[in-house]
């Protein structure tokens, strides 16, 4: 006598198969963020000795060779040279060794490596019998003093794209391609606009050019939201997980919001180079903190992810025009009406399903 299949086995297979993604994301979460932040290291951290005699020279290699690659320690001639250094974020210290030794950081291009620097030059001071004074020639905003607001920004901003894009690709499925690129980049005008409300009216993480900082996150956020829409395309159920992967995993790591490449294990170091996060939270910084130095580079940088969402969502259009050219063999033959009821079921079915892992992936 036969019997049915076991709803108990197929409903334990269902949640299975959904707690994949989940399982994922923990496995994913985990080896990236204990990756890049449990255990910051100085390696190659530009640091200054200003002046040029022979005590400055033999106080430069002496930290140099101690540092062991930690630090890499050079000497300028002035306080000049070495504040234009600072300022065009080519250095993170510099020390001015004398009877009352002075330390510079600019605390805006990274509040931890300050931190790191100013730990090394107080214990040189300490040895020399003498207090160490520390000016900081960028502070930043009275709202941010940990100078880690941006990356915050970075968060609310994302989350807001990324999010976004299960909605998009899933529940407006439907709709023709240009139009959820267009809803793509309508959501990213009113994601950047409360991102920077946020930086100023509401928390005053900047107290300056938020016209600028609301460029940058709009070319952030449409860079984020169209890659992610013609990604589901192709990618279907597993949009999210991609996503999470690109533009969370990858990208708040390397982003140098919390501690930058000097203080990173190489791999978040080389993707600070050219990923977006790192784009938008440097390129703010360069924007708001340093007069605009450098910003060209980060603008670049962000406008390519940009143009790589444009070229994606029309390659995605394209493809699911031909998926959906009728064939000439389906133009002259008619399915029975049963087998199509069971077909739109199926699709409905599916489509449902991978709405639901989305929502519950975000």
């Amino acid at each position: 006598m036969s019997t049915g299949p076991n709803p108990t086995t197929g409903a334990l297979r269902h949640v299975l198969g959904h707690l994949l993604t989940p399982l994922l994301m923990c496995l994913g979460m985990g080896l990236a963020y204990l990756g890049a932040f449990h255990a910051p290291q100085p390696h190659d951290l530009r640091v200054d000795v200003v002046g040029s005699g022979p005590t400055t020279q033999v106080l430069a290699q002496t930290l140099h060779d101690k540092a062991d690659g930690a630090l890499d320690v050079r000497t300028v001639p002035d306080r000049a040279t070495a504040a234009t250094a600072l300022l065009h974020q080519d250095s993170y210290g510099a020390y001015i060794p004398g009877d009352h030794p002075e330390l510079l950081i600019a605390s805006a291009s990274s509040d931890t490596s300050a931190m790191a620097v100013e730990k090394v030059f107080t214990k040189v001071a300490a040895g020399q019998g003498a207090p160490l004074q520390v000016t900081d020639l960028a502070p930043t905003a009275s709202g941010d003093p940990t100078g880690q607001g941006v990356f915050f920004l970075l968060v609310a901003v994302s989350i807001g794209a990324y999010a976004s894009v299960a909605v998009i690709g899933a529940a407006g499925a439907a709709l023709p391609m240009r139009i959820r690129a267009l809803l793509a980049v309508g959501t990213a005008l009113v994601v950047s606009l409360i991102g920077t409300l946020f930086a100023g009216p509401v928390f005053h993480l900047v107290d300056h050019g938020l016209a600028g900082v609301w460029a940058l996150s709009w070319l952030y956020a449409a860079g984020i939201l169209l890659i992610g829409v013609g990604l589901h395309t192709y990618l279907r159920r597993w949009t999210t997980l991609g996503v999470m992967v690109l533009f969370v995993m990858l990208n708040f790591t390397s982003s140098g919001g919390i501690y930058r490449p000097e203080l990173q294990p190489g791999l978040f170091g080389s993707l600070h180079a050219f990923w977006n996060g790192a784009g938008l939270v440097e390129g703010i910084r360069s924007h708001v903190y340093f007069d605009g130095h450098a910003l060209g580079g980060h603008l670049l940088v962000l406008a390519l992810w940009l143009l790589a969402g444009i070229a994606l969502v029309t390659l995605a259009g394209r493809t699911e025009a031909a998926r959906n050219a009728p064939t000439a063999e389906a133009a002259t033959e008619e399915a029975p009406k049963k087998e199509t009821k069971q077909r739109t079921k199926e699709e409905r079915s599916e489509d449902a399903e991978e709405e639901m892992e989305e929502a519950v992936a975000v």
